[in-house]
């Protein structure tokens, strides 16, 4: 069946409460935020709804709507001046399913790493491959930050290293850097579903034994390793420098990212005291910080 959309503009101060009214007065399916000017975020932190300076706001209505009556109910709750800017489209049904599925392909990272869907013929075979699909959060190769470090982790020789992904998220870090030798992964996350979400995609890529899990007041006492990778914020990578310092051993390397390229230098100098950098790489805005801790 086809569908009503209606766009409209709004602002990180009155967005979220324009999406409460379409859905409760309007009777909006479904109500969808969007960035106006497609700024980069991540994802939100539990019970968090984070939004932008300037918000799209995407309703969708049964193709039977009174779109009239919809546009007069939204003028009338005073959230929008009386001349809102909005736009009223009529979308065709599609296999949504089979549409978002035919959007991902095998990914491939350096020379020998590829990051494959399930429904996806494996290009390479004899090359190194984790198996990953897409979901909600957490991480799947696509954004900028994961292939910065999963290009850096396939430039390493990780053969019977110890690694650390620290904000495991999918695990996607922690099983690549299992598939290209590294005898054992440590996976640090906040969220006890990002550890189960990495746990259930190295059983699904034989890897599970070599992979221990821990929330970080869970974490083993004087944990270290050869290398540690972490892709989460600038802001925790700041105000966790000390520690995320302290988890790589003497000439042990570590990289960084989830930063963007405003924020690159100021980040690299809260670890310029212990470690050797390299220069930062960017890529689409993003950065990845990387080095090696001095003996």
């Amino acid at each position: 069946m086809p569908w009503i959309q209606i766009k409209l503009n709004a602002t990180n101060t009155n967005a979220e409460q324009i999406g409460d009214m379409l859905m409760e007065e309007t009777g909006a399916l479904s109500v969808t935020f969007l960035d106006a000017h497609d700024t980069p975020v991540f994802e939100p932190l539990p019970g968090e709804t984070r939004l932008w300076g300037d918000t799209d706001i995407l309703a969708l209505y049964d193709a039977e709507a009174d779109t009239a009556l919809i546009l007069e109910q939204i003028k009338n709750s005073g959230l929008l001046t009386d001349n809102f800017a909005h736009k009223v489209e009529q979308l065709e049904d599609k296999d949504w399913e089979r549409e978002w599925m035919d959007n991902f392909h095998p990914m491939k990272f350096g020379e020998r790493l590829w990051i494959c869907p399930s429904w996806r013929d494996i290009p390479e075979p004899d090359a190194v491959n984790v198996m990953l699909d897409p979901g909600l959060a957490f991480g799947t190769g696509t954004h900028p930050t994961t292939a910065l470090c999963l290009e850096w982790l396939e430039g390493l020789d990780l053969e019977g290293k110890t690694v650390i992904d620290f904000g495991c998220g999918s695990g996607i870090l922690a099983i690549a850097a299992i598939k290209l030798g590294a005898e054992k992964v440590i996976g640090i996350d906040i969220d006890p579903q990002a550890l189960l979400a990495s746990k259930d995609n190295a059983a699904r890529n034989g890897v599970a034994e070599q992979l221990e899990v821990f929330l970080p007041q869970d974490q083993p006492q004087d944990l270290i390793a050869d290398v540690v990778v972490a892709n989460i914020l600038a802001g925790p990578l700041r105000d966790l420098s000390s520690i995320i310092k302290g988890l790589v051993k003497p000439q042990g390397v570590l990289a960084m990212s989830g930063v963007l390229d405003t924020q690159a230098e100021d980040v690299a100098n809260y670890y310029r005291d212990e470690m050797t950098l390299d220069a930062i790489v960017e890529q689409s805005e993003w950065c990845r910080i990387s080095g090696q801790k001095n003996a």
